[in-house]
């Protein structure tokens, strides 16, 4: 007889594991607490859906930090090839943009949401909106699952698919963790990845609220008392330069979303982090000097506020002359060469002493989850418990922006439905 399965959680793994497992000839289930399935691939990529990424397999992996590994054997099996020709059989062709990333051809994701439904319906797989299952029946062996209803459906197999507790307004409020840890998995500790943080000096940021720098370079440092500074390693890969942006709390944007799940870590283990930011990093630091120079005798009765306008955008010239603490009325010929080394400074090295994050529910992506020594890398089987598959975010995986992450989801997805079908 065909397997029974059910899958919790109708996201990007989810409906591909349906789809998959019913492909195979299991009888499948699917549960879906929101009123509608794939609520997050809708508004992944800014509603556009980066579906993958074009970097060769062995870069892919480094996007991972050191849980990389972990996918090597789930990409030989299924990886961005067999993704786009399968959404390709359901009528999504793909193109490649900056940076590597994958969109949907038409640029909208309901079309990678509607492809991965068409797929669950051509093999029968049952789809149930607006049920919600509190918890995993069984301990040793899983029998099925409870609602929250109270009302039991048994199953030969659960394949957990919920999310992490990122977005809760797409249906992905970690309910799926508190599932896992009930039946002995051990979780890693969550925290946000590909979150903004937040600064000790808010009035400054809040001064700065909206303005969006270019090709700029950020560093971040962390230091304890009694020992000298160094530099956070970030452990993915990170451009030299790159975008950010001041939001009223901190700071935001590309630079800083990749590296913040260091900075949430080493917050969390009692460091000091501060951000230094090279607003001119293709100029060597006695370049800056020159220009400067230059500039104060080519123009000496400008004001510093007017000069700085063109090095930086109108808003952080005015910051940055108000820091260097010379007088906004005072002429530039008028400046002292060690208050220039001051503006040099600010130039090279724009500080900020980072105070957190923004919580979990603001962040991308869910770091920490299920420990992945519990979870066989070849199937997503629970080494715990008989009967269980466990993927998605829900894995203690997080990786950086670029369509990394739903890669994740589709191809541990896919092989847990592989598995699950027992065939």
């Amino acid at each position: 007889m065909a397997k029974r399965v059910i899958v919790v959680g109708a996201g990007a793994g989810g409906l591909i594991a349906a789809g998959r497992a019913a492909e195979l000839g299991a009888r499948v289930l699917l549960l879906e607490k929101m009123d509608e399935p794939g609520k997050k691939i809708l508004i992944s990529g800014k509603s556009r859906c980066n579906i993958t990424n074009a970097a060769p397999l062995e870069q892919f992996l480094t996007y991972y930090g050191r849980n990389g590994r972990f996918l090597r054997n789930a990409f030989h099996r299924f990886f961005r090839d067999e993704l786009l020709q399968l959404l390709s059989r359901y009528g999504v062709e793909a193109q490649t943009e900056r940076g590597g990333r994958i969109f949907p051809a038409s640029g909208d994701a309901r079309d990678v949401r509607d492809a991965l439904l068409r797929y669950t319906s051509q093999y029968a797989v049952e789809v149930r909106t607006q049920t919600e299952v509190r918890r995993l029946v069984g301990e040793e062996l899983l029998r099925g699952v409870a609602l929250a209803d109270g009302a039991q459906i048994p199953a030969d197999v659960v394949i957990l698919a919920t999310g992490g507790a990122s977005w809760p307004a797409t249906g992905s409020t970690g309910q799926g963790y508190v599932m896992a840890q009930e039946v002995g998995h051990t979780l890693n500790p969550l925290r946000p990845a590909l979150v903004p943080l937040t600064v000790v000096e808010r009035s400054t940021a809040k001064a700065l609220q909206g303005v969006s720098l270019r090709n700029v370079r950020c560093d971040f440092f962390v230091r304890r008392a009694g020992r000298a500074e160094r530099r956070l390693p970030i452990p993915y890969p990170m451009p030299d330069t790159g975008e950010m942006l001041f939001t009223h709390f901190g700071v935001s944007g590309p630079q800083i979303l990749t590296a913040s799940i260091a900075v949430v870590d080493a917050l969390r283990s009692g460091h000091e982090v501060l951000l230094s930011i090279d607003l001119k990093p293709g100029m060597p630091v006695d370049d800056v000097h020159a220009r400067l120079q230059r500039e104060f005798e080519q123009h000496p009765h400008r004001r510093l506020p007017t000069l700085l306008r063109d090095w930086v955008p109108g808003m952080l010239a005015d910051v940055l002359a108000g820091l260097s603490g010379i007088e906004a009325e005072r002429h530039v010929h008028r400046i002292r060469a060690e208050e220039r080394a001051r503006l040099v400074e600010l130039l090279k090295g724009f500080r900020w002493t980072i105070s957190g994050s923004l919580p979990l529910a603001a962040g991308m992506v869910t770091a920490g989850g299920v420990a992945l020594d519990e979870v066989d890398p070849a199937t997503f089987a629970s080494r715990k418990v008989k009967g269980l598959y466990i993927v998605g975010e829900l894995l203690d995986l997080a990786a950086d922006t670029g369509g990394f992450n739903l890669q994740a989801a589709f191809s541990t997805g896919y092989l847990a439905g592989t598995a699950a079908a027992g065939v």
